[in-house]
């Protein structure tokens, strides 16, 4: 029987009034410290960054509609991770056959067919899976959001089983074994990660951290000598 993994990026809920301010990029400087740059730079220019992001008002009704369409099985496993690209490992390890990706990003690779020939990250996640042929479909629910189109993947989509979904349209009782919510860290800005928490509480079921550090979002308080080392990093 097939394997299907339900993947989520949390920044499929955030709403982006203006500019681009996300990285492909995931480590400290980019999770943390570029943060605080951008709060630095926008308030010198007299801009509040925060008041440029905004949470889905469908948030509190995700867990729900998702079991409208989905089943999970008994002792399903979830993971919390900041990174997306942890759902390549969960996928191969486990012997997944099916992605379905709640997402603001296709993650199938951005730059062409050459950037799946790249390690594994949090960009091109899927695309690998369906290139290396470690699953047969991928499912994506583009997050109301986003700014992408699935003709962008145009050459991947005539390769490979690629469907994109109006969450509505889905099917019922799609059978999940894994789940996987990601905080994508470089994307979400991190005023948002005690709801993100309270969101994976919601979900009710246990679930193992894997690599998701505690961010600290205190502007209030931070020191002069923290924002000398964000605006020179």
């Amino acid at each position: 029987m097939a394997k299907c993994l339900l993947s989520i990026d949390w920044d499929y809920f955030i709403h982006i009034k203006e500019g681009r301010w996300g990285s492909y990029l995931e480590n400290h400087k980019n999770l943390v410290d570029l943060w605080y740059k951008r709060y630095i730079q926008a308030k010198l220019r007299g801009r509040d960054i925060q008041k440029s992001f905004q949470l889905s008002p469908e948030l509190h009704k995700f867990w729900k509609k998702i079991k409208e369409h989905f089943k999970f099985v008994k002792d399903i496993k979830v993971y919390v991770s900041d990174s997306h690209a942890l759902s390549y490992n969960i996928a191969k390890e486990n012997n997944c056959d099916i992605v379905y990706l709640f997402d603001s990003h296709a993650d199938l690779g951005y730059g062409g067919l050459s950037s799946l020939n790249f390690e594994v990250n949090c960009s091109n996640w899927l695309g690998k899976l369906l290139k290396e042929k470690i699953i047969k479909e991928a499912h994506i629910i583009y997050s109301p959001y986003t700014s992408e189109k699935p003709e962008y993947f145009q050459a991947l989509n005539s390769m490979y089983n690629i469907r994109y979904w109006d969450f509505d349209d889905l099917d019922k009782d799609i059978e999940v074994s894994i789940i996987h919510i990601c905080r994508s860290g470089a994307w979400s800005p991190p005023w948002f990660d005690e709801k993100f928490t309270r969101f994976v509480n919601d979900l009710g079921i246990p679930y193992e951290i894997v690599n998701c550090p505690a961010r600290k979002w205190d502007i209030k308080n931070v020191s002069f000598e923290y924002m000398v080392k964000c605006m020179m990093g």
